[in-house]
């Protein structure tokens, strides 16, 4: 899986890298029981500090997207749990949408915009 930083982004580069993570997962470049590489290996691939790779795989765990196993280091292992997934979505989603009301977005156009998303992972 090919990471790219982009320096110039407000994004902190823990959450980019974080990102790009989860959206190799969902478009099935990465699968359950893939080891990523070491924080090591990582941060000399794509010239960041180790402690910020440190930092993105400790937020995959909290998140129950990655295990920190001793021999394996980071591996991919999603937390089946669908139920909190979708309460934790649904706390994102309302901050988004509200922003979207002020922004005078319809319902149409979230319900386009999720279709299109969505077609990404398929």
């Amino acid at each position: 899986m090919l990471i790219k930083i982009d320096f110039n982004s407000d994004e902190a580069i823990y959450m980019q890298l974080r990102n790009q993570i989860i959206m190799g997962i969902a478009t099935s470049m990465l699968h359950e029981g893939d080891s990523l590489p070491s924080v090591r290996q990582m941060a000399d691939n794509i010239g960041i500090n180790m402690h910020t790779v440190n930092k993105a795989y400790a937020v995959l765990r909290e998140e129950g997207i990655i295990q920190l196993d001793r021999r394996r280091g980071a591996v991919i292992a999603i937390d089946m749990n669908k139920l909190q997934a979708l309460e934790d979505m649904k706390y994102q989603l309302r901050h988004v949408l509200a922003k979207g009301r002020c922004k005078n977005i319809t319902k149409e156009d979230v319900y386009a915009l999720v279709d299109e998303i969505f077609e990404e992972y398929c």
